[in-house]
């Protein structure tokens, strides 16, 4: 990644370390890149040779699943942990960021019944997933100024600096390159709007769902008067997540927001040919992230305050 710096914008950089993860980096690399990720559920640990920030990072991709947790279902997920890497002899990978436990272990359930080389194959993308959520993170926290800009000798001769640090000190040239932002105590490693639909009549996740997120255009208005104003759309993946329904954004704009989804697409027998889901950012919320999910029927549904 330092030797292919200096990059333009981080979706430059995040295609840059696609190509060297998938096309460059040999089974060793990979191996050793999966070494040394804590396995879901547990904290690094102190031995942990890893920058402090990769292990902030760790811990703060895990904060939902960890938050969510009971003891009994922390000790069922240490328990198929260790299945797992019985049966392949490597962590078990997953972009952990924003999923339960139980998400956790439905997944970590279901993969382990893939055959080695197939499993291999879902690590080493779901730690793409994870690099590409460090990249943007960082590159977003370490935009740097004109006088802080390293050349790429003294970036490659540092011992001991993070690799994402060394991309994020390459993100533009000196020509073009910003003043740095003060720094903020809230960084967001995802869109503060996210949503994902559960089908609890088949015990699945809802995939190719249909999403549009809107937001009300004029709030004092009223309902009789104003317009949805379209923030993103996408289609819940094979998860049921919607991936990313907005952009990434710092502050979210306070307002009322409307999550809507193509049921009828969906459950073409059901009751409900469209679903929306109305709620509201206050001001003092707009640093909060918003998880609205789905839990859907085809006769019924109902959302929760997600985390």
């Amino acid at each position: 990644m330092a030797s292919a710096a200096p990059f333009s914008n981080p979706q430059e950089a995040i295609d840059a370390a696609r190509d060297i993860w998938f096309n460059k980096v040999d089974v060793n690399g990979w191996l050793e890149a999966f070494a040394a990720h804590p396995a879901i559920g547990e904290s690094p640990s102190n031995t942990d040779k890893s920058p402090t920030t990769t292990a902030q990072w760790s811990k703060g991709e895990q904060s939902t699943a960890l938050a969510m947790a009971t003891d009994a279902t922390l000790q069922e997920l240490f328990e198929w942990n260790a299945h797992y890497r019985q049966k392949f002899g490597f962590v078990f990978l997953i972009c952990a960021s924003g999923r339960s436990t139980p998400e956790i272990l439905t997944e970590i359930k279901k993969r382990y019944h893939n055959r080695p080389i197939i499993e291999f194959e879902l690590a080493a993308k779901e730690q793409m997933k994870i690099t590409e959520l460090r990249i943007s993170k960082q590159l977003t926290d370490n935009a740097p100024s004109a006088s802080t800009t390293k050349t790429n000798a003294d970036m490659v001769t540092k011992a001991g600096e993070d690799r994402m640090s060394v991309t994020g000190d390459q993100l533009t040239t000196a020509k073009d390159t910003p003043a740095a932002e003060p720094s903020r105590e809230f960084t967001r490693t995802r869109p503060p709007i996210t949503t994902h639909i559960l089908d609890v009549a088949r015990g699945t996740p809802a995939s190719g769902v249909d999403v549009h997120l809107e937001m009300w255009a004029n709030k004092q208005a009223g309902v009789d008067s104003g317009c949805w104003k379209l923030e993103g759309r996408s289609s819940t993946d094979r998860d049921g997540r919607s991936g990313q329904l907005m952009g990434m954004a710092d502050a979210l704009k306070p307002g009322i927001y409307l999550i809507s989804f193509d049921t009828g697409k969906y459950n073409p027998e059901g009751y409900f040919p469209y679903v929306g889901i109305v709620f509201e950012v206050k001001e003092s919320q707009k640093w909060d992230h918003f998880h609205v999910p789905l839990l859907l029927s085809p006769f019924s549904f109902s959302t929760y305050h997600g985390s």
